[in-house]
């Protein structure tokens, strides 16, 4: 893991703390399969890079198909777009959470108290994509 974030990164960060983005939380540095994610909303599935003045389109373009593959959106985003045009970042990442379904169903038989771990288990049979072994 990265120790220093980017200053778009922490700009962003205070946007998406808190719950402050409609109310969906957002971790930051999510190890994901192996990946690391930028920040990620674990109930939608939503992994948000800011990408930087170097990064591979090709590795990039693979790596979002095996974690499409596993369940995952990736949105992808500059750091010219979150440093001049915070409000359209923001926009887009409201519009993308409305359009996704929440990962976690209630459980099927929930304790009478109402307590108990929550559980999610959503790639559970699937065999690793190649490259992002746990």
């Amino acid at each position: 893991m990265r120790g220093n974030p980017t200053e778009p990164e922490k700009r962003l960060w205070r946007h998406l703390s808190n719950s402050q983005l409609d109310g969906h939380k957002f971790r930051r540095q999510a190890v994901i399969h192996g990946w690391i994610a930028d920040f990620l909303c674990p109930r939608k599935g939503l992994i948000v890079k800011v990408d930087g003045d170097t990064h591979e389109p090709v590795a990039d373009a693979r790596r979002d198909a095996a974690l499409a593959a596993l369940g995952y959106r990736v949105v992808r985003v500059t750091n010219g777009e979150v440093m001049g045009n915070m409000d359209g970042v923001l926009r887009l990442l409201r519009e993308t959470l409305e359009t996704m379904p929440d990962r976690r169903a209630p459980h099927p038989n929930p304790s009478p108290e109402g307590e108990g771990p929550e559980l999610a288990v959503p790639f559970a049979g699937r065999q690793p994509i190649m490259g992002f072994e746990d």
